[in-house]
């Protein structure tokens, strides 16, 4: 099993140290069932062609097909002296059928074979990640349209700013998501074309079929320079952007719900499920999920880089470089596979703790701006009338109250004009209310954005 298929140039044996350096059997073997359909693909094509013979053909389908069998059933192991994924397989082949296995690369390059192999890998395990996040966003929907009347500070410079809903908060994120699955399938539209045939770098002397082949492997069309074809990576590049979008995403909802969840805002409670405790101190309850997963983003940044400057300088066609894609892809896949259910399960068991949400938006003056928009409609110029409300702001600040305790009296002595509407003008029900505009918070507006969300999420399912 372990002979080298291309050991005839060669006079010596290779290097112990060398084999294991040269090797990518312990990762790249995940893909052996694109490897297989790849070759089933190829095997058909060569048929058609006339390379092989209708006999040869059925002998290599069913050896491929008892050895995908039995892999996934683990009565075969892959052979971790092998060289790769590729060439255990063929030589697996070769021994349980003999010469037939052994005119299956008839026409064929490693190269253009492992660059099928990723595309066809990426793409089954993109399928997957988009259904996650799919899950999340759709979980997200279900917590904000339950929350289009939950009052809750608004933070810029991370400073309570103004009144706004949980719902309006949660559908920020429900937009990233959105535009993530956005790049996903665009991701997918780019990097849907078929390496299979372009050879090691110059297609073949052979009468290959490429649209065939392509048909059966449900790509696009035939990536169309051969020389492309096999010496960039620029579909592996782009996924890690999208995880990494997705990721960095991820990890600023994190740290809110990190900084919710703690005593000093108390604005959820997270289901005992998705949190730990401390082998020291009894009374913690840690955010482990939204803290690994903050964690985890620079993981999968990292992968995006290492991606980035394996290629920077590579000249065409092939480079053993490009072996190190894998790796990082793999690791960057993982990775968002292992984050998004235990962060959705997170998000669909917390509590919300509305009360609290209220309280620190009316305590931190968020209806200020409210404020001085309330003098504004009673003539006052926005500078001047932005005054008055800062001075009232500091006068409720030495009163140790807010706003709304404020005596008709008190606000008064700043404006003359001021009415017992006021009250009505700066409660934060009134507040979130008013506004009405589009991509605003009142109810009736993220009520409408959750619908056109859902019907923008079902594009993606």
């Amino acid at each position: 099993m372990s002979a080298k298929l291309w050991a005839g140039r060669f006079s010596k044996d290779t290097s112990k140290s060398v084999n294991d350096y040269n090797s990518s059997i312990a990762f790249d073997c995940r893909m052996y069932e694109q490897d297989i359909r790849g070759s089933l693909a190829h095997a058909a094509m060569l048929q058609r062609a006339g390379i092989l013979s209708d006999t040869e053909v059925a002998a290599i389908r069913e050896g491929l097909q008892s050895i995908l069998a039995a892999l996934n059933t683990g009565q075969l192991e892959f052979d971790p002296e092998a060289e790769d994924i590729h060439m255990f397989i063929e030589a697996e082949l070769s021994e349980r059928i003999g010469t037939p296995g052994k005119k299956l690369h008839t026409a064929r390059s490693r190269n253009d074979q492992v660059a099928t192999d990723l595309r066809l890998y990426l793409r089954d395990e993109a399928e997957e990640i988009k259904q996650l996040l799919v899950n999340l966003t759709s979980v997200l929907l279900d917590l904000a349209e339950l929350h289009t009347e939950t009052i809750m500070p608004g933070y810029t410079h991370m400073q309570r700013a103004q009144p706004i809903t949980l719902a309006h908060h949660l559908l920020a994120y429900v937009e990233m998501f959105l535009r993530d699955l956005g790049r996903l399938a665009d991701w997918r539209a780019r990097m849907n074309y078929n390496p299979l045939g372009a050879g090691a770098l110059a297609t073949s002397t052979y009468a290959v079929d490429r649209f065939y082949t392509t048909e059966l492997l449900g790509f696009t069309a035939p990536c169309r320079n051969s020389l492309d074809a096999v010496s960039d990576r620029d579909y592996a590049i782009e996924l890690g952007f999208g995880l990494s979008m997705v990721m960095m995403h991820l990890s600023r909802l994190s740290e809110e719900i990190i900084l919710w969840s703690s005593q000093e805002f108390r604005f959820i409670e997270l289901d005992d499920a998705y949190a730990t405790g401390s082998s020291m101190m009894p009374q913690k309850k840690n955010p482990d999920v939204a803290e690994l997963t903050r964690g985890k983003t620079s993981r999968v940044f990292g992968s995006l880089m290492t991606l980035l400057t394996m290629m920077k300088n590579l000249p065409l066609a092939y480079n053993k470089d490009m072996q190190e894609d894998k790796e990082a892809v793999f690791d960057a896949v993982d990775t968002i596979k292992l984050c998004l259910p235990a962060f959705t399960g997170m998000m669909e068991t917390l509590t919300v703790k509305k009360d609290r949400m209220r309280a620190a938006a009316a305590g931190g003056f968020t209806n200020a701006t409210d404020l001085a928009d309330y003098f504004v409609r009673k003539g006052l110029p926005f500078r001047d009338a932005h005054h008055v409300a800062g001075e009232l702001v500091h006068f409720a600040i030495t009163q140790n109250c807010s706003l709304e305790a404020l005596s008709l009296e008190q606000y008064r002595g700043f404006f003359p004009g001021t009415e017992a509407d006021i009250y009505e003008a700066i409660s934060l029900e009134k507040c979130v209310a008013a506004r009405e505009v589009f991509g605003g918070p009142a109810a009736d507006r993220t009520s409408e954005a959750a619908t056109a969300c859902r019907h923008e999420l079902a594009k993606f399912m």
